[in-house]
């Protein structure tokens, strides 16, 4: 596959709203100023401009803002908070495969009028493999899940 191949797939791809996969080490030069000290990126994907980190601590969210791009948004979600994970994986025609994690946004896992909770949804190409990513979710999501329920 030629470079003109790679990007105009990922650019469809882009415009189709899914993820595209992108090196650990590309990724480390560009967002690696963002981690924290001992925090270790362990996969990442490019939607167009915006960017999804996923690292041993957190998930991490750039999103570019205006014309030119160099404003940008930076946000996360702790991996300790992940309580829910659900995956749908590609049907027929330019359908795409989806992984949605649930989390707690509020401060205190145990508040005592409850707990504010939060979804974001991933989408990616059809021919991408989620199932490697979703097990991964699953087993924080229940690990933090049995953790709470121990509290």
């Amino acid at each position: 596959m030629g470079v003109l191949d790679k990007i105009g797939g990922s650019m469809l791809q882009g415009l189709l709203g899914n993820l595209s996969e992108v090196s650990v080490e590309d990724l480390q030069r560009e967002y690696g100023a963002y981690l924290m000290d001992g925090e270790v990126l362990q996969i990442g994907f490019r939607l167009i401009r915006d960017v999804v980190l996923v690292t041993d601590k957190r998930i991490v969210f750039f999103d570019r803002q205006g014309a030119t791009g160099q404003k940008t948004r930076v946000d996360s979600v702790n991996l300790n908070t992940i309580i829910h994970v659900s995956a749908e994986t590609a049907g027929f025609g330019l359908d795409d495969c989806e992984i949605t994690i649930t989390y707690i946004t509020s401060p205190y896992f145990r508040a005592t009028g409850g707990v504010s909770l939060s979804e974001r949804k991933f989408e990616f190409p059809k021919k991408y493999s989620i199932q490697p990513l979703y097990r991964q979710l699953q087993e924080i999501a229940y690990g933090n899940h049995e953790a709470l329920n121990r509290l």
